[in-house]
């Protein structure tokens, strides 16, 4: 496969020759070991994962911009990225930042172009390589959440369902591996999100489940790309799991299940811990009778293996699209006195949830949204909506929010894409406040059936009754969760929803990015509004940051606009790289 490396020669002289000096007086370090991702958070100089740590807390120790001085955040240089190339009306799907590791940047655009940037000049970025794995345009959505660092390597997924292995140094492809393909309908995988390193295995997962596809995650031999295992999200008929698809026509074979956020890793026992998204078809439980495990789910998968260590179900039989793909934070945390390994998630159906990450039980629950109808709550003995019943095979739950087939339109909340969906959170260990953005809101829709293709499994268009929906009291909002009380503590609505995620810093300041433009940071105590910037493009990447020398910058990447209901119209789609610090 072709690969385009730019080198600036002079740059990688100086590079390869030359000892940085940056952060805390740490010399540069030539290999992202996994020593130093389990650590990642103690070296506050840099952002080495896509979410910041192995947990997925994105926070950052980080202090020199605080609440006093944000206001004189400015802009100290920009990058015009590629990736802008046939991108349509929506835009490249690029929600995505920056990775940092002792002054040097890697990033990604939405056609899957790698690129690393010197940013040691501290005023101008300079490129040291752009790699390009020449992906195809035409067939292909350009979508990307990130990138990951192993060793001497950067990993990418790529939108035509490769993975690939870079050279950090030299920019140049070592190795090539197609990894997501279509199935017997025609259904075509795709990668949705970053891949994750872990125990040597490059961890990547099939994200299209609402394209008609079955859900998966697969390990790959960081050396060589070859797959070590793969776990599907909708079992085959004689595996565990699959006696809660009971249907006759195959559903399991286009059940969903897709993957749209990187997983948490817990070193200690070798678990991928991950979120997975809604059954399919989506609307229709009469389609697929049962609680369609491991929909609506979060998973952990033993890296070393492939295996099933546990699960835990949110809304079993959904039919809201209140899939659990959002990311799940690892963090430690006193509950009745006794300091507990847990699993925090802000859920798509509308509660935040403490679940126990060594075993995967339920440990408690609390409504975060503003409006929630579709449920009168979660029974705190079992985790399961109040209405849940085992002993049926498909769920009524709220028969008022709930259209079944044959209903008229019946309104539900929150609106289908949840409070928040896979927007990056933010959990900050001092004061155990977890931190999310996304969507308030409520839809309505009706109950329309989807047409069986045949006993074998697939969905018939033809044959499917016609879906009508609206959405209303659609705005955004910036949560902040007590995590130790289990109560929201602070909240603030915005215009407009919001898709790019939140960073949380020691200097008690909060900031994320909006698709109308404006980059923000909050007070992270009261969400209290204390600067922002319009930077006149969409934003869907999560703002980080990131210390090089002395000094604290900050950094946010632009993408495409969300077709989803929206108040502006009047933004430029753009791919480009804004980095801001102190006067």
């Amino acid at each position: 496969m072709r690969a385009y490396t730019r080198m600036l020669m002079a740059l990688v002289g100086v590079v390869a020759g030359t000892t940085l000096v940056v952060g805390q007086g740490q010399g540069y370090k030539m290999t992202v070991s996994q020593d130093r991702l389990i650590n990642a958070q103690n070296e506050q100089q840099n952002w080495l994962l896509m979410n910041g740590d192995y947990g997925n807390t994105r926070f950052s120790k980080l202090s020199q911009i605080n609440r006093e001085n944000v206001k004189s955040l400015r802009m100290v240089w920009g990058m015009a990225l590629g990736g802008m190339q046939d991108v349509g009306q929506n835009g490249p799907e690029a929600e995505v930042n920056v990775l940092v590791d002792n002054g040097m940047l890697y990033t990604t655009d939405g056609w899957g172009t790698v690129y690393k940037i010197d940013a040691t000049a501290g005023d101008q970025g300079k490129f040291v390589w752009t790699a390009d794995a020449a992906v195809r345009h035409a067939g292909n959505q350009p979508r990307t959440r990130g990138i990951a660092l192993w060793e001497d390597r950067v990993f990418a997924n790529l939108p035509d369902g490769r993975v690939i292995a870079i050279n950090r140094d030299n920019g140049e492809i070592v190795w090539d591996k197609r990894v997501a393909t279509k199935n017997e309908f025609g259904g075509q995988e795709e990668f949705y999100t970053a891949p994750l390193v872990a125990d040597g295995i490059v961890i990547v997962q099939n994200g299209a489940g609402d394209g008609g596809t079955r859900g998966w995650i697969a390990g790959l031999d960081a050396k060589t790309g070859d797959e070590k295992w793969r776990f599907y999200t909708v079992p085959k008929p004689g595996d565990p799991g699959s006696e809660t698809w009971k249907d006759d026509h195959s559903a399991w074979k286009t059940g969903g299940g897709g993957i749209w956020q990187t997983g948490a890793f817990d070193p200690a026992t070798h678990l991928y811990i991950v979120g997975t998204g809604n059954p399919y078809p989506i609307y229709d439980p009469q389609f697929r009778p049962g609680d369609n495990l491991y929909t609506n789910s979060v998973i952990a998968i033993d890296v070393r293996t492939g295996k099933l260590a546990w699960h835990f179900q949110y809304t079993p039989n959904d039919s809201w699209d209140f899939d659990e793909v959002g990311v799940h934070m690892l963090y430690d945390i006193k509950i009745d006195g006794v300091l507990r390994k847990v699993v925090g998630h802000y859920a798509r159906n509308g509660f935040y949830y403490t679940i126990d990450r060594t075993n995967g039980k339920f440990i408690r629950s609390e409504k975060y949204v503003n409006d929630l109808n579709w449920t009168k709550g979660i029974d705190q003995k079992t985790g399961k909506p109040f209405e849940y019943n085992p002993k049926i095979d498909v769920q009524i739950y709220n028969p008022e929010a709930r259209a079944l087939r044959g209903d008229g339109q019946k309104r539900t909340c929150p609106t289908w894409h949840g409070g928040i969906a896979h927007q990056p959170l933010s959990f900050n260990p001092i004061k155990q406040i977890a931190y999310g953005v996304g969507t308030e809101g409520c839809f309505s829709q009706n109950g329309a059936a989807v047409g069986v293709l045949g006993p074998d499994g697939g969905v018939d268009p033809k044959k499917s009754e016609p879906r009508k929906y609206s959405s209303d009291l659609y705005y955004g909002a910036v949560t902040a969760f007590d995590a130790a009380n289990h109560k929201v503590i602070a909240k603030v609505a915005t215009d407009i929803e919001i898709r790019s995620g939140v960073i949380d810093t020691a200097g008690g300041v909060l900031f994320t990015a909006m698709q109308d433009g404006w980059l923000v940071a909050y007070n992270d105590d009261t969400l209290e509004q204390l600067w922002r910037i319009n930077l006149g493009t969409p934003l869907k990447g999560a703002p980080v940051t990131f210390q090089i020398g002395s000094k604290q910058y900050l950094a946010v990447q632009t993408s495409g606009r969300h077709l989803h209901p929206v108040k502006f119209d009047n933004l430029e789609n753009s791919s480009y790289l804004f980095v801001f610090a102190l006067n």
